[in-house]
């Protein structure tokens, strides 16, 4: 288990009058044991959990299937493993649970992950126990970084920007977005990714689509082309998206790009400890305004082990609280991405990095590209560096 992360949560047990906290989402297990179980994400009944109880004790619940591989992550570590086509999971849990002394007890649950006919079968195997929603808990805790969560963010961000900068380096007009996508799958994973996540290609007329896969459409001169990647190391993720353009630049595109760019660095100016996240939305939309570019919901977000945490910077910073605001603090790490999907000219334009908030403003992690200037694509097959076009 991952030591510090298993004293923030015996703090908040503390602080919440709980005696236990029990993961069972994919992303809350990873965050406490440090790994992700290979299936439990795919299929949902193959559940894996980890027990920290208030006086610091873990433990972990998971299936036969999976056995091997926690055994391997955490040899140490006291396990119940139960079996996937004969047990009714939720009995050993409980029984697991009593002898860990909780028959009784507090116990906090990510309400939002366990089936609800788990969660029936469990309240009805232990009728003394009381338990109570620790997803928000577990989402405050996740929003301010460790220096280690810092540190592979960092690395995930890198990775994500220099594969989108080598790929759009390779591919030019003719090219399909298919080609897009192998070149960007390929680089990820040679980056040293574990894997990856929401992989959109949008050129041409599909850069107006918000989350779409690569298609058979082929590059033509004066494409724009939105490119994301999220690349992935033990569950946790960092997104990249770089706009570039087929040899030159569409009506209206360098000023609508030049636009997001000053976006960018106004809301850098604005993230720092104690900043209002709505008011730096409102400011971002206000700028939009100018050009008559149409609003969003939201420019920037928390990431970690969701593509999308708290905060939000935002009409809502608080996902699920209509009106609410929320300051930022210093370590929690930001996606913010200055962008317009329709600016009315037939394309997208997307510009969104990786932001530490530091002790005095912050610190962006994605720096591997010059994204001051629209990316031309197919500058390797003609020869020169990766360079960018005024």
């Amino acid at each position: 288990m991952r030591a510090e992360i298993v004293a923030k949560q015996v703090r908040a047990m503390a602080e919440h009058g709980l005696d236990a906290i029990i993961c069972s989402s994919p992303e809350n297990f990873a965050y406490t044991a440090g790994f992700v179980v290979p299936s439990q994400p795919l299929i949902r009944h193959r559940h894996a959990m980890t027990i920290v109880t208030a006086d610091g004790r873990t433990a972990i619940f998971g299936v036969d299937m999976e056995a091997s591989t926690i055994k391997r992550r955490l040899p140490d570590m006291p396990a119940r493993i139960w079996a996937e086509f004969s047990d009714d999971p939720m009995l050993v849990l409980a029984d697991q649970l009593a002898g860990l002394g909780l028959a009784k007890a507090r116990i906090g649950l990510e309400m939002d992950y366990l089936p609800a006919g788990d969660f029936a079968r469990l309240i009805a195997a232990m009728p003394g126990a009381r338990f109570e929603h620790a997803e928000p808990i577990l989402a405050r805790l996740r929003q301010i970084k460790t220096a280690e969560e810092i540190a592979l963010l960092s690395k995930l961000s890198r990775i994500a920007d220099q594969a989108i900068t080598d790929t759009l380096a390779v591919v030019d007009a003719g090219d399909s977005e298919m080609d897009i996508a192998g070149h960007l799958t390929r680089n990820v994973y040679s980056l040293g990714a574990e894997h990856f996540k929401l992989l959109i290609v949008a050129t041409g007329e599909r850069s107006v689509l918000p989350n779409v896969g690569p298609s058979d459409r082929i590059l033509k001169r004066g494409d724009v082309c939105r490119v994301e990647i999220f690349s992935v190391i033990n569950g946790y993720q960092a997104g990249v998206c770089r706009t570039a353009i087929v040899g030159e630049a569409p009506p209206m595109a360098d000023k609508i790009w030049a636009h997001l760019v000053e976006c960018k660095y106004e809301i850098m100016e604005k993230v720092k400890p104690g900043a209002s996240c709505r008011e730096i939305y409102d400011a971002f939309i206000a700028k939009l305004a100018k050009l008559n570019l149409p609003p969003i919901s939201f420019v920037g977000h928390g990431i970690g082990l969701h593509l999308h945490e708290d905060p939000y910077l935002g009409m809502t910073p608080v996902l699920g609280k209509p009106g609410s605001d929320a300051p930022l603090e210093e370590n929690m790490v930001l996606g913010f991405e200055p962008l317009c999907y329709d600016t009315g000219y037939g394309y997208g334009m997307q510009n969104k990095d990786m932001l530490l908030v530091t002790s005095k403003g912050s610190e962006l992690l994605s720096d591997y590209a010059d994204t001051d200037r629209l990316i031309l694509c197919g500058t390797a097959k003609q020869g020169g560096k990766v360079k960018a076009v005024a």
